[in-house]
């Protein structure tokens, strides 16, 4: 017989990222697990665009984990840039779909 369980299945998401406020300056994670088969992959967008992570750029301060969640390694913040504020979502794909987690904000304190 056939196991269904087997099956391919479109990704969903199992773990949405929340909310965070973060201090300059300290690590931060944005939290993300999607399930399906074969096993999606996960790209971040911030603000509508998609995030680099150190597997695309060895200097980028942020890391995507096995997990497919969002690590910083730390929150850089100045007058001049705020590369890290703003509204992610993590997207999980694979060959059957694709499915977009909520939006979470992230701000940093003390400005």
């Amino acid at each position: 017989g056939s196991h269904p369980q087997l099956e391919d299945s479109a990704p969903r998401i199992v773990e949405h990222p929340s909310d965070l406020l973060v201090s300059k300056g300290e690590p931060a994670t944005l939290s993300c697990k999607a399930e399906g088969r074969p096993p999606p992959t996960i790209e971040w967008y911030k603000d509508g665009e998609r995030v680099e992570t150190d597997r695309e750029d060895p200097r980028s301060h942020r890391t995507l984990l096995p997990s497919g969640s969002l690590f910083f390694l730390r929150i850089i913040h100045g007058r001049r840039g705020k590369p890290d504020e703003g509204v992610y979502v993590c997207v999980a794909r694979n060959y059957l779909g694709e499915a977009t987690s909520r939006n979470a904000s992230l701000e940093v304190a003390g400005e």
